[in-house]
């Protein structure tokens, strides 16, 4: 039984950002004075005013440490904010000393604020909460840099989605790169991934490529793979195909036989070549996938079941990062995707987004959620 208290948790939507954060100040009530960080997700028609909304925050609550992002989607406990604007709040007491705000991360040649290394070193597991910008090409290989650096690190977290600007919060106004906030072992957490995709066949191996173009998968021509496996009827409609399957890049070693999902972004019928969103290399496996609703469901209920079984009572907070590609088109109406979370594991706090991609361990996901449990 979880003897903590939960996390203060507000949200609500409105067409005035002021009434917007009024209300989840109202939903907040009394802060504790141990309440030490705050995250905040606002939906991307708020974009411009997110640092009036960080500073308004950090002024009436006198929490000094903020971080958040601007989505398209916007989730809270058992609640979807689809394409209407909305903030979510949810502010945590955490141990003094236990987490470090990231701030901004954008290049190869960043490197963890200095100051950090005492820290990081008195602790040998670290769980970073990052918010990224989906613009910037070198996202990927900047997250598996800052996994380099943390000491038995681990990272959940998404890329902005916005129809505008990304401006992410991290005690400041950024855009253009990574941020967050790092936690140590001090800190329970539970986390975990659930697929929104479902291979439809067997894995292959790409035996000729160049970039993200495949040539030859098996040693055949690639769309000649692809067309087998996705079927006649398909097959005949390749534009209808491109937007229903995608390419699965299973990971190695993998032990769940967990895979990332990429979009097919162009096929080319006369040299039967296909290219998909992600850069690849000669042996990789390759298997491909399709968006299904039912399989969605099935899997986010196991990935809810297996946390169930890892945490002991009712979570004290939540974050879940879920692709734009997933909700209402994967779980239908009425927030059922968070429903589901409530359903299964109580009424607890729980903020987030629907990302532009989302971030487990190290790697970059499509069509995911990423749920992680403070208990």
């Amino acid at each position: 039984m979880n003897d903590k208290q939960p996390f203060a948790l507000g949200h609500a939507s409105s067409t005035n950002w002021q009434e917007a954060v009024d209300s989840c100040l109202a939903q907040l009530g009394e802060i504790s004075d141990a309440a030490n960080l705050g995250f905040v997700y606002v939906a991307d028609s708020y974009a411009n005013h997110l640092q009036d909304i960080y500073e308004r925050l950090r002024n009436t609550t006198a929490v000094q440490h903020w971080v958040g992002t601007v989505g398209i989607g916007i989730c809270a406990t058992a609640t979807e904010y689809h394409q209407t604007p909305a903030i979510a709040i949810m502010i945590g007491d955490f141990p003094a000393d236990s987490f470090r705000v990231l701030p901004f991360y954008n290049r190869a040649a960043d490197h963890l604020p200095g100051g950090w290394e005492d820290w990081l070193q008195s602790s040998p597991g670290h769980l970073a909460v990052i918010h990224g910008d989906p613009t910037n090409g070198n996202v990927p290989r900047l997250l598996g840099q800052l996994y380099e650096e943390l000491p038995g690190g681990y990272l959940v977290g998404g890329l902005s989605s916005s129809e505008g600007a990304n401006p992410q919060i991290a005690d400041d106004l950024l855009e253009g790169g990574l941020s967050g906030v790092v936690f140590n072992d001090q800190v329970a957490v539970a986390t975990a991934l659930s697929q929104g995709c479902t291979p439809i066949a067997g894995k292959h191996t790409i035996t000729d490529c160049d970039s993200n173009i495949i040539n030859y998968i098996d040693q055949r021509h690639a769309l000649d793979v692809f067309n087998e496996d996705i079927g006649e009827i398909l097959a005949r409609d390749l534009n209808r195909a491109a937007g229903y399957i995608f390419a699965g890049l299973p990971i190695e070693n993998s032990d769940t036989g967990d895979y990332l999902v990429r979009n097919l972004v162009g096929i080319d019928t006369e040299g039967k070549r296909i290219a998909i969103g992600d850069m690849i290399h000669p042996g990789q496996k390759i298997q491909f996938c399709r968006r299904d609703g039912k399989s969605a469901q099935e899997d986010m209920q196991r990935m809810l079941d297996d946390l169930g079984k890892r945490v002991n009572g009712t979570p004290r907070g939540g974050l879940y990062y879920s692709c734009l590609g997933r909700g209402e088109a994967l779980f239908g109406e009425d927030s059922a995707e968070l429903k589901m979370i409530q359903e299964t594991l109580g009424d607890f706090p729980l903020v987030g987004f629907f990302a532009n991609g989302e971030i487990f361990n190290q790697r970059l996901y499509g069509y995911t959620g990423v749920l992680t449990l403070f208990v």
